[in-house]
């Protein structure tokens, strides 16, 4: 899956502008990242909201027990990639069909934080159980907003475009091309969004998140990491 996003949408996180500065890489543009992922994945679907967000999808190569899915919903657009251990319970919590899947679960679960303000963003993803890695889209407020699973099961990678953008997918290759040093893995329990300000860890919210300068001989510009002990409060 792949998610990219202009600066009008997002701000370019400062460490990864920082780790491409350190070590100046080839880029390619948005555009370019784009249609480079829909000719390795022929049977992608893609969808433009506007002139500053572009998504897309396919289903080739997916594992069958992370699959990939799509959805729109009252504006809210959602790529989703992974599984829920607690669907059930939570199509109860929210009032869904037996029929609803995971990337409608996630729509309705970001509507209800939008929408109750103030309720913490971390309980809404803290709730969510199993592997996964969702981005979402809001038409409606330009508001963004990423989350990856507390063990990173489903890989999940960021980075920036030579133009700019900044891009989520779920492969480091693909994006490796597109962004160079400016790219790093998703922190695993960590949600990004605009609405709140950037990253924070959903388990720890109080938590610092530090970004350290990676090693010339990586892939990655930097690697993102929670800072403090490990006390789980999304939960309670």
């Amino acid at each position: 899956m792949l998610g990219v996003f202009s600066r009008s949408i997002v701000s370019p996180p400062d460490e990864l502008v920082a780790a491409g500065s350190r070590t100046p890489s080839p880029k390619m543009t948005a555009a370019a990242l784009r249609k480079r992922f829909e000719e390795r994945n022929p049977s992608a679907v893609s969808v433009e909201i506007g002139e500053h967000v572009q998504l897309a999808y396919t289903h080739h190569n997916e594992s069958p027990l992370q699959p990939r899915s799509f959805a729109v919903k009252d504006e809210v657009f959602c790529l989703f990639e992974g599984a829920l251990d607690n669907l059930g319970h939570l199509r109860q919590q929210y009032g869904l069909a037996k029929s609803a899947n995971e990337v409608l679960l996630v729509i309705e679960a970001y509507k209800a934080l939008r929408d109750r303000a103030p309720y913490p963003a971390n309980h809404v993803v803290g709730h969510l159980s199993g592997s996964f890695a969702f981005v979402v889209f809001d038409k409606s407020t330009s508001t963004l907003f990423v989350a990856s699973d507390q063990y990173g099961k489903v890989p999940l990678y960021w980075g920036i475009t030579a133009d700019g953008y900044v891009a989520f997918a779920d492969d480091a290759e693909l994006l490796k091309g597109a962004c160079g040093k400016s790219l790093a893995s998703f922190p695993q329990g960590c949600f990004y969004s605009t609405a709140v300000g950037g990253l924070m860890c959903y388990e720890n919210p109080k938590n610092k998140i530090t970004a350290v300068p990676a090693n010339e001989e990586e892939i990655w510009g930097a690697t993102f990491k929670v800072e403090g002990p490990a006390v789980v409060t999304a939960r309670q």
